[in-house]
């Protein structure tokens, strides 16, 4: 059930901030999303490759679909052919995949790098040096990358309710999305995504930097998880 009050404050509050607002639909119906569609929301998030393939086709052809989960270099060819954003790219292996299954289907797939800034080892991501390495290894290869575009940092905080700790890992975060634009990207406008932010803690990403935020219990309700 879709909280359209919730969702017309929400747009309205990050439209003024210049903050871009991906719905989080992960195990909601495609009814779900179509009712939040019409409400004039386009951009999606999901995190498990089957269920984007089973609700993409059913679903209206301009919805920005991103990728928000952890992402095996195998399954890419399934989501390459519609897929807006991937947000979790962690590997050059999985940059390089993203790369030629783009460009089997002659399109360009903007991608986000996943930062590990939270203090839990089940979250994924690079850390510094391993975001420095990759960026070099990027620089070199570049030219063979034409089908994937670098457009910004994602990371995800602790799960905690000590708000100094979450804001000073977006803090981090937004430094390093700064460092790598300066070093990177400086005359690369489309370099422009700093994402952290969800349901519980947006409003500190928002003042720490943030770009982009991914909501869903706040819009959708509790998730549908299978029992």
């Amino acid at each position: 059930m879709v909280n359209a009050e919730v969702w017309q404050s929400l747009t309205e509050e990050l439209t003024a901030k210049g903050v871009t607002l991906v719905a989080v639909s992960k195990t909601k119906p495609a009814s779900d999303i179509q009712d939040l569609y019409n409400l004039g929301q386009r951009d999606f998030g999901e995190n498990y490759v089957q269920e984007l393939v089973e609700k993409q086709p059913v679903l209206p052809a301009d919805i920005r679909w991103h990728y928000i989960g952890h992402l095996q270099s195998n399954k890419v060819k399934y989501i390459a052919p519609y897929v807006y954003l991937i947000h979790a790219v962690d590997s050059f292996k999985l940059l390089e995949e993203i790369n030629k299954q783009a460009a089997k289907h002659n399109r360009t797939i903007k991608v986000l790098l996943q930062m590990h800034i939270a203090n839990e080892v089940t979250k994924h991501g690079l850390d510094a040096n391993g975001l420095t390495e990759l960026m070099e290894y990027y620089e070199a290869q570049k030219d063979s990358l034409k089908n994937v575009e670098v457009c910004g940092l994602m990371g995800m905080a602790t799960f905690t309710d000590d708000e100094e700790q979450v804001r000073s890992e977006f803090a981090r975060l937004h430094n390093m999305y700064k460092h790598i634009k300066a070093s990177y990207f400086i005359a690369k406008p489309y370099f422009n995504t700093c994402s952290m932010g969800m349901s519980g803690d947006y409003h500190a990403a928002i003042e720490e930097g943030s770009t982009m935020v991914r909501i869903g219990s706040m819009l959708f309700g509790a998730r549908n998880y299978p029992a």
